[in-house]
């Protein structure tokens, strides 16, 4: 085996420490499990306080783990187990809405399709799984932006459809209206006359680790440039029972 560096070994055994249970932990206590001297411990900590892996208390001084730490933590979810929690609910859902079925996850800057059910009919169709999607265009996409704190749209936006949204600030009040109500949409923004609707699922921790919704013919889903809300009350079901049977 090669050389290791003791820096980066010491930095792992302090989160060790901090995720080993509920309470912080002081300069102190951490110096006294490591077996270290606490200026050499000052200086690792105020390196994890930089970037975000730890947090300190600014009343006990005491130290915990950071919210970018728990962040890469909770955002890491085996994509084969959302997937199978998922697949008999996204089933239901295609039945239901008699519309194709997506699930995404967030993938740099993107979203990651991980499971396509084609729309029951006799329509001929192509599989989806494994492409990515701009998520500034797709109900998807939204969904997983308004949810993640740290998710963001690569700059500049670019135009799928003359519908797409290319400004910034519009994009930010569009997220702030998915999170105030709970889903998203896509009115032929991504793929001219097709309409995608999306809600987010979510961990047992509340944190959004992917999304389902449905896509169709604007027709269909909007026929009187609304969208149908029987279909979007269909997709937050969806999303809610995927979520509960994650949470378990």
């Amino acid at each position: 085996m090669g050389e290791t560096i003791q820096s980066v070994e010491r930095a792992a055994a302090i989160l060790r420490l901090l995720a080993s249970g509920s309470r912080q932990l002081g300069v102190a206590e951490l110096a006294r499990a490591m077996g270290l001297p606490k200026g050499t411990l000052h200086g690792i900590l105020r390196t994890l306080v930089h970037v975000g892996f730890v947090e300190q208390d600014g009343v006990t001084g005491k130290y915990r783990l950071g919210a970018t730490l728990l962040h890469l933590g909770s955002s890491y979810l085996d994509v084969n187990e959302l997937r199978a929690r998922s697949l008999n609910w996204a089933d239901g859902l295609a039945g239901r809405s008699r519309e194709s079925v997506w699930i995404g996850t967030f993938h740099e800057g993107q979203v990651l399709v991980i499971h396509h059910v084609f729309r029951p009919d006799d329509s001929m169709q192509v599989l989806q799984v494994g492409a990515h999607l701009p998520a500034h265009a797709t109900a998807l996409g939204k969904v997983l932006l308004a949810f993640d704190p740290y998710g963001e749209a690569p700059l500049p936006l670019a135009a799928c459809t003359k519908k797409t949204i290319l400004a910034r600030e519009a994009l930010h009040q569009e997220l702030d209206l998915a999170r105030a109500r709970g889903w998203a949409a896509d009115m032929e923004e991504f793929e001219e006359g097709e309409v995608s609707v999306a809600a987010p699922i979510k961990d047992g921790r509340g944190v959004a680790v992917g999304a389902i919704g449905i896509r169709g013919a604007v027709e269909r889903l909007a026929a009187d440039g609304r969208l149908d809300m029987d279909v979007v009350s269909y997709v937050r079901d969806a999303a809610r029972a995927i979520s509960r049977d994650l949470a378990r």
